[in-house]
């Protein structure tokens, strides 16, 4: 029975994407709103540049730049955890993406399209969508759009498979990102009817990887989980000064203690303790 490794992770991201150019076509053939008259026939890979980084989510970003025969360039990202800063870091490195195309002296007419897309391993909005494609559009006629820079984000713990009336092949490879992981011991029987897929499965088992890569692997996944308890650590702290400057505020006004217990959520001695430490 063979054993896989999570394509989340950079090591097997960057393995499937960033080195197999016709397993990463097919995967934006699929996943992208693109013409279906205009879809990519091959591409290369570009170097990946220096872009600002997110504090506290520095394992968390992958990062694949390559450009197609239509001269579109192609930003994509694995995002394992959500900030909300996320969005402007990609609309940032889309658009700078765009403007380093012209060299100098050359005319705006060289510039070409410039695509983001990011798979993101949480949930970032209470929308029932995880598919979310943003471009410019005209403020009184939304079907006049600026084409140049369109970003696309997926919200992966959204997708269910059985429910989704989408292209078939995004759905399956949104699946195989989703599901496939340290604990698989049976691949959905769809995945391998894809032979991008099937291949890509083969390039996650662990026979593929060396022992080196293996330590980088599993050290990779200590740092993110790491990053997360300080998250959870700092939302914590965050929550607590919040409900602190909530209480701080009612019983400036006048409220009762009972009043303000009820308003945060905790009990006497905790509102009294904080109470005691304002005055």
């Amino acid at each position: 029975m063979a054993r896989y490794l999570d394509p989340k992770s950079d090591l097997v991201f960057k393995k499937i994407f960033g080195t197999h150019p016709n397993l990463l076509k097919d995967f934006l053939n699929a996943i992208l709103p693109l013409p279906y008259d205009c879809l990519i026939e091959n591409l290369s890979y570009l170097p990946t540049e220096n872009v600002p980084e997110i504090p506290c989510l520095k394992h968390s970003i992958v990062d694949v730049l390559c450009i197609d025969n239509h001269q579109r360039t192609f930003i994509v990202e694995m995002q394992l955890q959500w900030s909300r800063h996320f969005i402007q870091r990609m609309l940032f490195n889309t658009a700078a993406t765009y403007v380093h195309q012209l060299q100098k002296a050359q005319s705006y007419q060289h510039l070409s399209p410039v695509y983001g897309l990011a798979v993101i391993d949480a949930i970032f909005t209470d929308e029932e969508e995880w598919f979310h494609h943003y471009r410019m559009t005209k403020v009184d006629n939304p079907n006049k759009s600026l084409e140049e820079i369109q970003l696309v984000l997926v919200e992966l713990p959204k997708l269910k498979p059985t429910t989704v009336a989408e292209k078939k092949l995004a759905v399956l490879w949104l699946q195989f990102l989703k599901e496939t992981n340290d604990r698989t011991e049976e691949v959905d029987e769809a995945l391998l009817t894809m032979p991008s897929i099937k291949e890509a499965l083969r390039l996650t088992e662990v026979s593929a990887y060396n022992a080196a890569e293996l330590r980088a692997y599993y050290k990779n996944w200590d740092a993110i989980r790491s990053e997360k308890t300080l998250l959870i650590d700092k939302f914590a702290e965050g929550k607590a000064e919040g409900k602190a400057e909530v209480i701080k505020n009612m019983h400036q006004s006048g409220f009762s203690t009972n009043q303000i217990c009820n308003a945060v959520g905790l009990v006497e001695t905790e509102v009294l303790e904080v109470i005691s430490l304002i005055r």
